[in-house]
């Protein structure tokens, strides 16, 4: 058994190594970036994110992109995603005056968050943004009343197995709900405009995709035998990146959504959509924090380490596994990486396998630009990380 475990974290940290080099190799000018900064910090590739939206302009051709807002919603990126020319979708004022700031263009922006409050509806209108999400009854008299005329879009529920991070519990409609929605809407006086699902975040299971562009479909055809033309599909986001291990990457994804198209759309929809978030900016960045504790318990290593789930990186709550490099040679060893806080709740990963570090070493957690410091807090006094970008 602890010869299994053994070659299990040779694999682990192999891959962590070879991930972290590749990533110097392919942008030099960051090594230089990880060996200045103090920690904890954030190094944001602005280059590599550029590279990403150049990737998936490519790979979904014919698509409009929507970077997602909440994935990481820091000027200097909202700025970097403006410059690529492609849109914003966003669920909040605070959300809407940073993309607004940044350049753009309110007929590039749309909101998909299927519930929002009130006082955005009304601001976001009276800013020029007329795209919304609805996937309820409700949502529908609330956009009719502040937001006439407005386009909507409905929401499916769809499978998310396979994925990170599932959604469609809290959000989406089964197709014949979805119909009386758009119905509604359209007596409403809003305007039936399109479809929309989620996969789930980070998600490696292709097959929720078919599912859902075979329901977008059905849902599409029946909207046309009750009067209602629809122009646009909205495909969300969910384009997964590499954390512990490899995942689809875009251009498998794009070759198979297109696939799906050509079978059940094969007059295509006026308007594709699509709207990447961790796609675009989650393997950008690279969290630096210092090893400042060891402790020896309960048959277990722990490595304390100057940031933690409060911090920065609250998705390891929900099962995510950063890759974990430290530059240091020899025998691997087991660890269960904690963070900097004394709540008991701060433990960022179990059966981390490391060679032994030092305090004052360095630990590189990779693939971590997307949902970190924007959940961060101050939590024990502890700020998050500082933010640095390089390009």
């Amino acid at each position: 058994m602890a010869g299994a475990s053994l070659r299990a974290g040779e694999l682990q940290f192999g891959y962590s190594k070879r991930y972290f080099f590749e990533l110097i190799e392919s942008y030099p000018f960051l090594r230089n970036a990880l060996d200045g900064v103090q920690t904890p910090s954030m190094v944001i590739n602005l280059r590599g994110v550029a590279d990403r939206i150049e990737l998936l302009k490519r790979e979904f051709e014919g698509f409009k992109i929507f970077y997602a807002v909440k994935a990481n919603d820091h000027p200097e990126i909202l700025r970097a995603v403006q410059e690529k020319g492609i849109g914003f979708e966003v669920a909040s004022s605070a959300e809407l005056e940073r993309v607004l700031e940044a350049g753009a263009k309110p007929e590039n922006i749309i909101s998909s968050n299927p519930v929002k409050p009130p006082d955005f509806i009304e601001y976001a209108y009276r800013m020029g943004v007329k795209t919304f999400a609805v996937d309820s009854f409700a949502e529908v008299e609330k956009v009719s009343y502040l937001a006439p005329r407005a386009r909507v879009y409905v929401r499916l529920a769809v499978p998310n197995e396979g994925s990170e991070w599932p959604l469609s519990r809290k959000f989406g409609l089964d197709p014949d709900t979805a119909l009386e929605v758009l119905l509604y809407a359209r007596d409403k006086g809003l305007v039936p405009y399109g479809i929309t699902f989620h996969v789930g975040s980070q998600c490696n299971n292709l097959s929720n995709w078919f599912t859902a562009i075979k329901n977008s479909y059905h849902l599409w055809e029946m909207a046309l035998s009750r009067g209602l033309r629809l122009t646009m599909l909205n495909i969300g986001g969910g384009i997964p990146i590499r954390y512990l291990r490899e995942s689809l990457r875009p251009e498998d994804i794009g070759y198979y959504v297109k696939g799906l198209l050509r079978k059940y759309f094969p007059t295509s929809p006026y308007e594709l959509q699509m709207e990447p978030g961790r796609g675009i900016v989650g393997d950008q960045g690279i969290l630096v924090a210092s090893v400042i504790g060891k402790a020896r318990r309960g048959g277990e290593n722990w490595l304390y380490v100057d940031t933690g789930v409060f911090n920065g990186i609250a998705e390891a709550l929900g099962g995510i596994r950063y890759p974990v490099f430290v530059e240091r040679e020899g025998e691997l060893k087991e660890w269960t990486l904690a963070g900097v806080s004394c709540d008991s709740m701060d433990v960022i990963a179990k059966r981390i396998y490391l060679p032994e570090p030092e305090v004052g070493d360095r630990l590189y957690f990779l693939s971590a630009g997307a949902y970190t410091t924007v959940y961060a807090s101050n939590f024990n006094g502890f700020p998050p990380p500082k933010v640095v970008f390089v390009s």
